[in-house]
């Protein structure tokens, strides 16, 4: 990838200004990595759009989609971008909370009939962040039925579709009906730990990846070309790779979970993600819990509810230090004697 980037980059027609859909090639990669994966066919001139990173995706289905009073519905704990991008476009969200019992999942029969009525689009993200589940693929069919029989657009964020730790999670795509009703976001940035090159791709309903393409021909000027050139060679070059990085993560969790539990802080090990979702010890919060890491232990963690308010009692830390770090971070956290 980083060959193919040098490459690229001397090429003087990868300096003008890309076309905000990105190159036909780019969108044929990314079109025949979802027929390999998934087994689903699109067209990549109309149900492929490029993004500057799915981040920015997410933020503009909101600018596509969202009038002033529009109801969102968001999973809470959640990626803080699906609110944000709502509020910023003058809606509403309502928050589905993802309980532990409920295997993180949201119920969407609980949710008010009224709130129903004047939902635009509902958010789901699986393999989850913050919390690292993975759906089951009946869910999923449940929330495409929920989508169809209510007018609503179902926006899944794959960001770690290839992080997981089990069955492969199913594209949203690939279910019944799921054509019909959803778009889904993927990164390169997770899948090929590509972060920093900020490149993407939104893949579903041709009217729904029209919609979002109206806005990006508006706001962005694409992915700059030299970047989509090593894109393409990720997404056609050795699967190998992603699956070394899946294995390390693994490794990574088993270790950081092992320690975690001998530290005082025993959790269920990921299904899927690069992050570990840990409970905050009885008597503690999660603000209090990310104090004590930090101040007396030199360890940084997220506190739950910065992810939503039913993300309180919980703590997250990632696997995205080498296995012989978060070792040392359990030790450190050994000496809180939770």
């Amino acid at each position: 990838m980083v060959a193919r980037l040098c490459e690229a980059a001397k090429n003087p027609a990868n300096h003008r200004y890309p076309d905000y859909e990105g190159l036909p090639s780019f969108r044929q990669a990314a079109a025949a990595w979802m027929e390999r994966r998934y087994g689903v066919r699109v067209d990549p001139a109309t149900e492929v759009v490029s993004l500057i990173g799915s981040k920015e995706g997410v933020a503009n289905m909101a600018v596509a989609f969202v009038d002033p009073g529009d109801v969102v519905l968001v999973p809470d704990p959640g990626y803080p971008v699906y609110h944000v991008g709502t509020s910023f476009n003058g809606g509403r969200t309502h928050r589905m909370p993802l309980r532990r019992e409920n295997g993180f999942l949201p119920e969407l029969g609980a949710i008010p009939a009224d709130v129903v009525r004047a939902a635009k689009l509902l958010w789901l993200n699986y393999p989850n962040n913050p919390t690292s589940a993975v759906a089951p693929r009946a869910f999923l069919e449940d929330a495409i039925r929920f989508a169809e029989r209510n007018g609503i657009i179902l926006c899944h964020d794959a960001a770690y579709a290839e992080i997981y730790f089990g069955e492969r999670p199913p594209s949203i795509l690939e279910l019944p009906g799921g054509r019909d009703v959803a778009i889904e976001f993927h990164s390169l940035s997770k899948t090929f730990s590509m972060t920093g090159w900020r490149v993407g791709f939104a893949v579903g309903n041709r009217e729904l990846i029209a919609g979002l393409g109206q806005v990006k021909t508006n706001v962005d000027s694409g992915v700059f070309q030299a970047v989509q050139e090593a894109a393409i060679a990720a997404l056609e070059g050795d699967y190998g790779i992603v699956e070394r990085l899946r294995a390390m993560y693994r490794e990574r969790r088993d270790v950081l979970v092992s320690g975690l539990a001998g530290a005082g802080l025993p959790c269920e090990p990921p299904a899927g993600t690069f992050y570990v979702w840990v409970p905050v010890p009885r008597g503690l919060t999660a603000a209090a819990l990310a104090a004590r890491c930090l101040t007396e232990a030199g360890v940084v963690v997220t506190p739950g509810n910065g992810f939503g308010d039913a993300g309180e009692g919980y703590i997250r830390l990632t696997l995205c230090n080498p296995a012989e770090r978060l070792r040392e971070a359990v030790e450190r956290l050994r000496a809180l004697r939770l």
